[in-house]
């Protein structure tokens, strides 16, 4: 086990810790976690690893997802991290109710999503955009239904926008249409608050506020994570960084659409070039 985590758990934490956080998602959508992190935590250090040869998770089995996820969070402690988030929503909903335990804190997106739309809805009547694996797994359900259980929950599963991100397709009149097509049945129900299910959609604001024509409140899961990380820093779970020291980006695949979308969902911070890595043992 992590020393430096036993000794969060016994209340003797040092004051400092420089190591860095780490972050992982099925590809490079988990930037948008990434950038809020380097917002709320501006003196820690990073490693962001994007699984890009195997992505997308989300049309994977639950299975699979859950190979994958453990391969990264090996991958993330053999690389002295003192934390870990796992930046997908797909990846997030295999850990979800799971009993294995790790070296160091792994945090989901999905419950501190899930307490945020809670906040902010007004009339108990919140939406879920996802991937196929976050929509049929209702992680976002029960984690709702477990904060208050006669909340109502809508959800949609979106399998084209995550692509449509990837080509860079944000200012797209496609892309309205599509993401219109999509939150429509929502419009309907009456939802007041929208969570963005998947680290992709954040880049897709513009685009949900027009569709929703600003009736809904849009909950981004990657701030409610950043606010609950500086929160956990500096009730002493682990230490903070004396300063920011390091940014690394590292994919098990490396392209020029990859670059350019990262360098995209990252403005305006300046990210370092992606490096690519093997974390073997990588599964088919």
């Amino acid at each position: 086990t992590d020393t430096a985590f036993t000794a969060s758990r016994m209340g003797k934490i040092p004051m400092f810790d420089n190591r860095p956080i780490g972050l992982f998602d099925s590809g490079i959508g988990g930037l948008t976690v990434f950038k809020s992190l380097l917002h709320a935590l501006p003196h820690e250090s990073f490693v962001y690893l994007g699984d890009t040869a195997r992505l997308p998770y989300g049309s994977k089995s639950p299975q699979t997802i859950e190979r994958y996820v453990l391969q990264n969070i090996d991958f993330l402690i053999r690389k002295n991290v003192k934390a870990i988030v796992v930046a997908c929503n797909s990846a997030s909903t295999v850990l979800l109710g799971g009993t294995k335990s790790f070296a160091v804190p792994v945090y989901n997106v999905i419950e501190p999503g899930a307490a945020t739309a809670l906040k902010a809805t007004s009339g108990k009547k919140i939406g879920v955009l996802g991937t196929k694996a976050t929509i049929s797994a209702k992680s976002y359900v029960r984690a709702l239904h477990a904060l208050d259980s006669s909340v109502q929950v809508f959800q949609q599963a979106c399998p084209l926008l995550v692509p449509l991100v990837e080509e860079g397709w944000e200012s797209d009149p496609i892309t309205n249409l599509v993401v219109y097509r999509y939150v429509a049945p929502l419009i309907d129900a009456g939802v007041d608050t929208l969570i963005m299910g998947c680290t992709h959609y954040p880049a897709l604001r513009t685009n949900l506020e027009k569709a929703t024509a600003g009736r809904m409140t849009l909950v981004d899961s990657s701030e409610a994570i950043a606010n609950l990380i500086a929160a956990d820093i500096a009730s002493g779970r682990f230490g903070a960084s004396e300063m920011r020291s390091d940014l690394e980006i590292m994919t098990t695949d490396v392209s020029a659409s990859f670059s350019e979308v990262a360098i995209r969902l990252m403005a305006p911070h300046v990210i370092p070039p992606l490096v690519e890595v093997d974390i073997s043992p990588l599964a088919p």
